[in-house]
């Protein structure tokens, strides 16, 4: 608003399932920025003919300009991380009948065929009068964690949802992150907060799905032909305690890729880990190939580059300052070694995320 226009703004909070607003048959507004979460919400919307972008990431297939998180890039984000701590067992914690969760499903399981695995799944009703109570709920939720093998990697599909799983896990003595590590989605501070151990959780654009959301607004309001729908990619996991551990039996491989993991931005080379870890080079080399499928040094560059991607995100740092967090000695490397594995220049890259 403040870059291209001035509007004058009503925002009403409602329910997902709450009846259209009275108002809304003889408003005379110019635009509208809602979720169509139900028939009669879009009947209502539509039958106004204003200008609508529609946030809904329910899947209910109406033929409004859409724009929603990209849930498939969303699971196989969770499902890298989860794969980057060395697990091999894996489950996926969702709602029932949630076309979101579903995306977040399929997303997960993709990236865990890719690299060779299957996961286990656990679905329930989230909402509505078939939904469990709280108490039949935590009970079949924890029945299902312990009938997994350990050490095991989860995906919920939301905060909320994670903090059911975390909650059994308490209940069912199942130790986070050692036997069970659990990522979420949203990233919301006071949730992830309050779940014990703190909750690690993946960070959707949710100010880009707001700001894009305003230009596909805008455009359709001056009259430009309207695009069909969009996915926003997220941003990054912010990783607390309940995914802080390396799901790998041998001791001293574990406290390498820690350490890589804790230095590699520091500009460390194998010699480093050697010499820090009790674990010789040709075992290092061996033990790293068979539990990450990388040499040490590829997981250096891998962690570098991971950091490069969040910085190019999320902040607004030059390439040398950037080059410089993240134990690149030259931009010039940093650069060469980005497009190499990213296809695409640091630069690129940036404008790709932050359009």
């Amino acid at each position: 608003m403040r870059l291209h226009d001035e509007w004058a703004v009503f925002l009403e909070q409602r329910e997902l399932s709450a009846k259209p607003p009275a108002w809304l048959r003889t408003w005379d507004g110019d635009g509208i920025i809602s979720r169509a979460t139900t028939p009669k919400l879009a009947d209502a919307i539509a039958a106004t003919g204003v200008p609508f972008v529609d946030l809904t990431d329910r899947g209910r297939g109406y033929d409004f300009v859409s724009l929603r998180s990209n849930d498939d890039a969303i699971g196989r984000m969770a499902a890298n991380h989860l794969l980057d701590r060395g697990f091999q067992n894996f489950g996926y914690c969702g709602f029932q009948s949630e076309a979101w969760s579903e995306r977040r499903l399929v997303g997960f399981r993709s990236a865990l065929a890719d690299a060779g695995y299957e996961c286990q799944v656990y679905e329930s009703l989230w909402e509505g009068r078939s939904a469990n109570t709280w108490d039949v709920e935590n009970q079949q939720l924890l029945e299902w964690i312990v009938a997994q093998p350990t050490p095991l990697g989860i995906m919920a599909c939301s905060d909320i949802r994670a903090q059911h799983v975390l909650n059994a896990c308490f209940v069912g003595q199942r130790k986070v992150p050692e036997e069970v590590a659990v990522v979420g989605v949203d990233n919301d501070e006071l949730l992830c907060q309050l779940c014990h151990p703190p909750l690690s959780s993946i960070i959707p654009n949710a100010e880009g799905i707001g700001f894009r959301a305003a230009e596909l607004l805008m455009d359709q309001m001056q009259g430009k032909a309207p695009v069909a729908n969009e996915e926003i990619e997220p941003l990054s996991i912010c990783v607390r305690q309940s995914t802080d551990v390396v799901a790998i039996d041998d001791a001293e491989v574990a406290a390498a890729i820690t350490f890589i993991r804790e230095h590699a931005c520091r500009g460390i080379t194998v010699t480093d880990i050697t010499q820090n870890v009790a674990v010789s080079r040709s075992t290092l080399e061996r033990s790293l190939r068979k539990y990450l499928g990388r040499t040490p040094q590829q997981e250096i560059r891998r962690v570098q580059i991971k950091r490069v991607r969040e910085l190019l995100a999320s902040s607004d740092l030059t390439a040398e300052q950037i080059a410089m967090r993240c134990g690149f000695e030259h931009p010039e490397y940093m650069h060469v070694v980005f497009k190499r594995s990213q296809g695409m220049t640091p630069g690129e890259y940036r404008k790709t995320v932050q359009s």
